[in-house]
């Protein structure tokens, strides 16, 4: 298979969406691909992160994450952005992250990759599609290849979200299917990164 660079992207505030983001991570190795696990940077307030106790946990966890740079999206070909829902739109602290993106979209340094997303909300119906279709008006704007999961494997008709892997929080942390979920939706944007490299060597 053509080489692969993929950056798994993404904002936690307690862990859920770290969860799944390593579960990407996993899949888009295993399907033969250079991994960087990035997380963006933490913007609340101190105030408001005391607010959660496992939030100021989880940064503590991931403290040897390293943070995003421009640097890994202009090295990846495949990009893979994870984010709780923040009223059916992706949290602030990634749109933060992809708000200093315009330098490299200018030079057209983003466009031709293959880009898909993933996402948790606290109930059922918490924004989770409208969250993944927002993030992808960014990839539109950006030229991207959007690759979503869709319905191509058995497990996402147990799941039942073509738009991107997705969890509610109420339920618990992610369960096995949900996690095997993200590891094929990763497998699947990176095989067909790779189809594309190849398509454009030969």
């Amino acid at each position: 298979m053509e080489s692969v660079n993929a950056a798994i992207v993404y904002y936690s505030s307690t862990g859920t969406v770290h969860a799944l983001a390593q579960a990407a991570a996993d899949g888009a190795e295993k399907a033969g691909a250079d991994v960087r696990l990035r997380k963006v940077a933490e913007l609340a307030p101190p105030e408001a992160i005391a607010t959660n106790p496992a939030w100021g946990q989880h940064i503590q966890d991931t403290a040897d994450v390293a943070e995003v740079s421009l640097d890994d999206l202009a090295w990846a070909d495949v990009v893979l952005f994870g984010t709780p829902t923040r009223f059916g739109n992706a949290a602030s602290q990634l749109k933060a992250f992809i708000d200093t993106t315009g330098g490299l979209w200018r030079q057209g340094r983003l466009a031709d990759k293959v880009y898909s997303a993933f996402t948790s909300s606290g109930t059922a119906h918490g924004g989770q599609e409208s969250t993944l279709l927002a993030l992808a008006n960014t990839f539109y704007h950006w030229g991207g290849i959007i690759v979503p999961p869709g319905y191509t494997d058995p497990v996402q008709f147990q799941t039942g979200n073509p738009y991107g892997t997705s969890h509610v929080v109420s339920s618990g942390p992610p369960g096995d299917v949900t996690l095997e979920a993200a590891r094929y939706q990763a497998r699947r944007a990176v095989t067909i990164a790779a189809a594309l490299k190849a398509g454009r060597a030969a």
